[in-house]
């Protein structure tokens, strides 16, 4: 049989021949250096190939070898807490043993060097299993085998793979590696701590559940205008400085969610830097515990290959489906997706292939959609009975902040909800920069209920009121803008006085002061409803016919800033004070 043979090497991608016989998305070795490559096209004896690994050096004539087998991640414990590239590989433990993989005389530096590799888990560290079913059991797909710690406090199930079922023949307690046998089926399958799965594959589920519960995001103006429901998608698009990775640290760190799946597609290497060092000494408020027992990190910057930024984002879905199988709601949180959708760009621009609107492939919205729907609250396949959901949440970067690009509207066609960002609110220091009047939620119905029981009755109402509240407040500033203020009526005076305190106290958060990082149900609950408090209250005194600037409004300011930032200790000392103080604001 014909070794394979590169005839053609463009970028990211090589061809070979002769490779007819291979399968598409097949696995392939691409050189002397053994990079890391995918079939992506077949036409006739010649395969295309995207590679995983700079191409720089690959030679003409240099051998190809098929594995046989898809891009596959092997899921089990040891995945919490570990930090991967694109494709799955540990950059911890790639960093440790740079030096294994270079030649004689050659140093990798800060980078990897062409060839390198290493499993996704640790194949030498060993869990203790605790076996769910006996001997004799009928299991199949989905069914949990037993349990493993794999972080304190944190259950990690091991399930019969997808596909498989019989009865077993054996199953042990006790210590094992990821790939020793735990026990077997009556047909030989050997049972193991971890399972292969091919990334660009959905995992299957039993049924698909409507979202009942909101993603608790701890950002007021998501949580109280724009909230999503676990297994939610959103967009959040927005021009360069208007804080978008912020938002996805700031959800990463304090939102609600079991598990969290961070992915960095493409961006800035020097943010990467600052997530990783942040995450490694942040303290999850709930537990106690560092936040990356319940973190998986993907990182590919935008100096790394294009074709593992592609393969990046998959890998952090089927990472996250793997344990909303086990009955956990992830947050998987991916910046950005434009970065995701550019390489698809430049590899189809490699590929010859004709181009779509702004040069990105005519698939891109099939490929986008696809991606999204991944997302979802869902009964899990196999006994006991689990709930798992995985909640996406993508930045998007459109160039000059124009939402008309074609990432932006192929995502709006899919998403359940949009957080756009407005670079105006952003340089008037208004974070999150959330453009109120863009922005929508279709989960608002969805998590009413909830916001009810756990908020406060008129949570719906007063969610209503406010966003008319910054409606009649950008109209009534554009009329300012020309007659001035003083010449409003007071009643309108009042209104953009109620919008500065919900732009300022309410939805305006910091996201680097301890207690306004993360804004529980309870405190914006009470912030919103001391706001419609000081509405009624200041409607009151002017029908009474006191003027407005007879109003204390600065010691009012001084309350909602004392609530805003109160530790939650001191949170209902500050309430009382505060709606003593709106009380107090009309002259005796």
């Amino acid at each position: 049989m014909t070794e394979a043979r590169i005839i053609r090497v463009a970028g990211a991608i090589a061809e070979a021949q002769p490779l007819g016989d291979a399968a598409l998305y097949e696995l392939v070795e691409v050189g002397e250096r053994r990079l890391l490559g995918e079939v992506i096209r077949i036409q006739g004896d010649i395969a295309t190939i995207q590679v995983f690994e700079e191409t720089s050096g690959l030679g003409l004539h240099e051998p190809v070898r098929r594995t046989g087998s898809s891009l596959m991640i092997r899921l089990g414990p040891g995945l919490l807490g570990s930090i991967l590239d694109g494709v799955g590989r540990p950059l911890t433990g790639l960093a440790e043993r740079s030096g294994d993989f270079m030649a004689p005389g050659e140093r990798s530096g800060d980078f990897m060097a062409p060839g390198m590799t290493l499993p996704t888990l640790d194949p030498d560290a060993r869990w203790s299993f605790t076996p769910t079913v006996a001997a004799g059991a009928e299991v199949s797909g989905g069914d949990v085998l037993g349990e493993v710690e794999e972080r304190p406090a944190m259950v990690h199930r091991v399930l019969v793979p997808p596909g498989s079922k019989g009865r077993v023949a054996e199953i042990k307690q006790g210590t094992f590696t990821v790939t020793e046998a735990i026990g077997s089926l009556s047909d030989g399958t050997s049972l193991t701590l971890s399972q292969p799965w091919a990334i660009r594959q959905r995992r299957p589920f039993a049924n698909h559940l409507p979202g009942d519960r909101p993603f608790i995001t701890g950002q007021r103006v998501f949580d109280l205008l724009f909230p999503v429901v676990e297994g939610g998608s959103v967009a959040v698009p927005g021009g360069f400085g208007t804080g978008k990775t912020v938002i996805e640290q700031s959800l990463a760190k304090y939102a609600e969610a079991d598990i969290m799946v961070y992915i960095g597609c493409g961006e800035r290497g020097n943010e990467m830097a600052e997530v990783l060092h942040d995450f490694s000494r942040l303290t999850d408020p709930e537990t106690g515990r560092s936040i990356m027992d319940r973190t998986i990190l993907i990182v590919n910057t935008s100096n790394m290959p294009v074709a593992a930024r592609d393969a990046s984002v998959y890998l952090g879905m089927t990472i996250a489906e793997y344990y909303r199988d086990m009955g956990y709601h992830v947050a998987v949180l991916a910046d950005s997706l434009s970065r995701w959708a550019e390489a698809l760009r430049e590899i189809a621009a490699r590929l010859q292939e004709m181009p779509g609107e702004e040069g990105y492939p005519t698939y891109l919205a099939n490929r986008m959609s696809r991606l999204y729907e991944r997302a979802g609250r869902v009964e899990s396949q196999g006994t006991p009975t689990r709930t798992g959901a995985v909640t996406f949440i993508s930045a998007i970067s459109p160039p000059g902040g124009d939402f008309a690009e074609p990432v932006t509207q192929a995502s709006l066609r899919v998403v359940g909800a949009l957080w756009a960002l407005d670079p105006r609110l952003a340089h008037q220091r208004q974070f999150p920069a959330v453009d109120w009047d863009i922005s929508y939620s279709l989960y608002a119905d969805g998590t009413r209920a909830w916001f009810s029981k756990e908020g406060g009755a008129d949570w719906s109402e007063l969610r209503v009121e406010t966003v008319r509240l910054l409606q009649r407040d950008r109209e009534l500033r554009e009329i300012a803008g020309l007659v001035g203020v003083d010449a409003l009526e007071d009643e309108d005076r009042l209104v953009l006085e109620g919008a500065r305190i919900a732009r300022e106290f309410l939805i305006g958060q910091n996201a680097f002061h301890p207690h306004d990082a993360f804004s529980s149900v309870e405190k914006t609950y009470q912030l919103v409803k001391m706001l419609w408090t000081f509405m009624q209250t200041g409607e009151t005194a002017l029908k009474e016919g006191i003027s407005f600037e007879k109003l204390d409004l600065a010691a009012v300011r001084v309350a909602f800033s004392a609530v805003k930032t109160a530790p939650r200790d001191e949170l209902g000392e500050e309430i009382s004070k505060a709606k003593h103080t709106i009380a107090e604001m009309r002259p005796a």
